[in-house]
């Protein structure tokens, strides 16, 4: 009976084994939840995809447009003013074309012929040249080696080598000539008819956002006006630079050559290298320090227009700083080469105005003045809702580059009735 007592005491506790699940199976983990992603999510997604794609296939066609505009924006001003002295539309555009075929023509005619009597005379003397630059080398232990050279070198082969690769590049300058001259047409089709070209603009734009656009354009329009400016200044002052050196050192037709510069000078960093070889050529038969020294102060002259003269200019009459002057023509010219250049400066400045006008919030600007211009922007389009109410896209256009000029001029708060009123009496014949 100990025994069994004993044996009764020691025994376990029972154990209660589930039937289904066995002894030694661990937990079991919580289920997963699938990822589900909103149908307005994978369409968004989509839709973005879509838009790079297309954008990277129609970037030539894009690119186009963009000089369209900016040729737009170059002649419209001139265009209107022979309009304002009792002018057709047509005749005051192609009047304007007629000055500028004109102008191109003339630069032509004082620049081309001179400079190639002076390529001329200097390829005549370039032998004897090559005999004094070797002699010169001679004197020196250091250049005699390269005196061998230059005694010896064939002009001629250079002028094959040059042509070999002039042939090789004349496939892509005629795909470029053929992209300019279509940019040069649809820029004269906008220029003839800008209401038309304006109508089917705003015809596919939502109407809430015709204000912005109208804003946007006539911010572009002032942009390129200023770019222009800029241009005409630097322009002037490399070829005001060049006429007084050549005339100071007594070399021939310095204004054929300061003309020269002066049109090179619109293509950004390749301009001065361009200026530079003729007037190098012209200045060889005239002596090897004078040579040098011309060609030394053109560089100079280059380097302060590039670091001083043109981040001063066009930063004022763009809006943009020094830094983001020369930022935008490296990054221009390393994506687009020569006309990446050229078109850096605008679309630097149209970008930061894109971003003022569609009011994008930057890390360091106040949460306030966005709020003030959105809530402005909300008056103003209503005031635009109201009056385009049943009207066709041409004549909303209209009022709307109507509304934005009177904003752009006397503040974003401007009332209905500073707006001409031919427009809100045609629009309330239209309206009821």
């Amino acid at each position: 009976m100990a025994c069994l007592s004993l044996m009764t005491e020691t025994m376990p506790t029972s154990v209660v084994i589930d039937p289904i699940t066995p002894a030694n199976a661990h937990p079991a983990a919580p289920p997963r939840r699938a990822i589900e992603i909103p149908p307005r999510t994978v369409l968004v997604t989509a839709a973005v995809i879509g838009a790079v794609w297309l954008l990277v296939r129609l970037w030539p066609v894009m690119l186009v447009i963009a000089v369209a505009l900016i040729i737009v924006g170059t002649l419209n001003p001139v265009v209107g003013a022979l309009q304002r002295r009792a002018l057709g539309r047509a005749t005051s555009v192609a009047l304007t074309l007629l000055i500028l075929t004109a102008a191109l023509a003339g630069i032509a005619l004082v620049t081309l012929p001179a400079m190639w009597s002076e390529l001329t005379r200097a390829l005549h003397g370039l032998p004897a040249f090559q005999q004094r630059a070797a002699e010169w080398l001679e004197r020196s232990a250091l250049t005699l080696p390269l005196a061998d050279s230059i005694r010896h070198a064939d002009p001629g082969k250079l002028f094959v080598a040059s042509s070999r690769e002039a042939m090789k590049v004349s496939s892509e300058f005629g795909a470029t000539l053929g992209w300019a001259a279509t940019a040069v047409v649809l820029a004269v089709y906008m220029l003839l008819d800008p209401a038309r070209s304006q109508g089917a603009l705003y015809a596919v734009v939502p109407r809430q956002y015709h204000l912005r656009l109208a804003r946007v354009l006539l911010n572009f329009e002032t942009i390129v006006g200023g770019y222009i400016r800029g241009q005409i200044l630097t322009s002037a002052a490399i070829g005001a630079f060049v006429f007084l050196l050549l005339t100071v050192m007594g070399l021939p037709n310095a204004m054929a050559f300061a003309v020269f510069a002066a049109v090179a000078d619109v293509i950004p960093f390749v301009g001065g290298v361009v200026t530079l070889i003729p007037l190098a050529f012209a200045a060889l038969p005239h002596g090897t320090v004078l040579t040098l020294v011309l060609i030394g102060l053109v560089i100079a002259y280059q380097e302060f227009e590039n670091r001083v003269l043109v981040p001063c200019i066009y930063g004022r009459v763009l809006r943009l700083n020094a830094v983001a002057v020369t930022i935008a023509l490296v990054v221009g010219a390393q994506l687009l080469g020569i006309l990446g250049a050229l078109l850096a400066l605008p679309m630097a400045a149209g970008l930061r105005m894109l971003i003022e006008e569609l009011r994008v919030e930057l890390p360091g600007q106040p949460r306030a003045v966005g709020e003030e211009a959105r809530a402005a922007d909300a008056r103003a389009e209503e005031a635009y809702a109201a009056l385009t109410q049943g009207t066709p896209a041409q004549e909303a256009a209209m009022i709307a580059v109507a509304i934005a000029d009177e904003a752009l001029k006397h503040g974003p708060d401007t009332e209905i009735h500073d707006l001409p009123r031919p427009l809100k009496l045609g629009t309330a014949s239209r309206t009821g």
